[in-house]
């Protein structure tokens, strides 16, 4: 077995797939979670030839789940290396006033509670690795810059970011390293989610401009989780050549 083992999850698609990818090219031992059973299965069939891979169907937003799959991890995949937080999603990119309530529950329950949930699970196992190991969270632009229905989802990527901070400020001196990887326009299922899997507003978002790949987010993922065990990036934001941040919006009379 591999002395470098990253437990990603949601790993079934985006960002968290490609980053299960490009570990194992490195030759990464893997523990893959998501909540697709079958894209589980089919991408430790892809992998396995090359790397250890231990795969569990799990909901980031079940505490109990969690606690779970970290207790029956195999021996050979104890000694956790690096975790890549990377589960999360977005929904209802309409304005705040015209969102269904749950939508916004669905997104703090994702995007945080999940978050905090795998975080603890797997925090003291991280410094017991100790020097070298590393919390990878995903986060976005969207955490600093708020657009017109980033509104719950914006918020979430605000707390990414924040615990981020924090979590540096507690595991300072046990050699555990801290990262939130802030990402802007990427092309991934993301926007298919969001849209409840409208295929046409998706293309159309993407329509006509170069936006990151998921592939260009693992790669950094990567870097960061092989640095020198004496280099910590604590916050990389990630956007395309062909995208910026606009200038305050004016309501005016007409």
């Amino acid at each position: 077995m591999t002395a470098q083992i990253a437990f990603i999850t949601g790993a079934t698609s985006g960002f968290g797939r490609a980053t299960a990818r490009r570990f194992a090219e490195a030759g990464w031992a893997l523990v893959l979670t998501g909540r697709r059973s079958e894209r589980l299965e089919a991408l430790k069939a892809e992998l396995e030839a090359r790397v250890p891979v231990h795969i569990a169907t799990l909901d980031v937003r079940d505490a109990a789940a969690v606690q779970q799959v970290v207790a029956a991890l195999p021996e050979g995949f104890r000694r956790i290396t690096c975790l890549v937080n990377n589960a999360g999603l977005a929904l209802a990119p309409q304005k705040a006033q015209e969102v269904d309530l749950a939508d916004w529950h669905c997104m703090i329950d994702t995007n945080c509670t999940g978050l905090v949930n795998v975080t603890h699970a797997l925090i003291n196992t991280l410094i017991e690795t100790g020097r070298g190991a590393s919390i990878v969270n995903i986060g976005s632009v969207a955490g600093y810059y708020p657009y017109p229905g980033s509104h719950v989802y914006g918020a979430t990527k605000a707390f990414v970011r924040q615990f981020s901070l924090s979590l540096r400020c507690d595991l300072l001196g046990t050699g555990v390293r801290v990262t939130d990887i802030e990402p802007g326009l990427a092309e991934t299922e993301f926007t298919l989610v969001r849209t409840k899997w409208n295929q046409e507003a998706s293309d159309a978002l993407y329509r006509g401009t170069e936006p990151l790949s998921a592939e260009d987010i693992a790669e950094q993922v990567y870097y960061v989780a092989t640095l020198p065990a004496h280099v910590n990036i604590n916050r990389l934001e990630v956007m395309p050549t062909r995208q910026a941040w606009a200038g305050f919006a004016i309501d005016r009379d007409q």
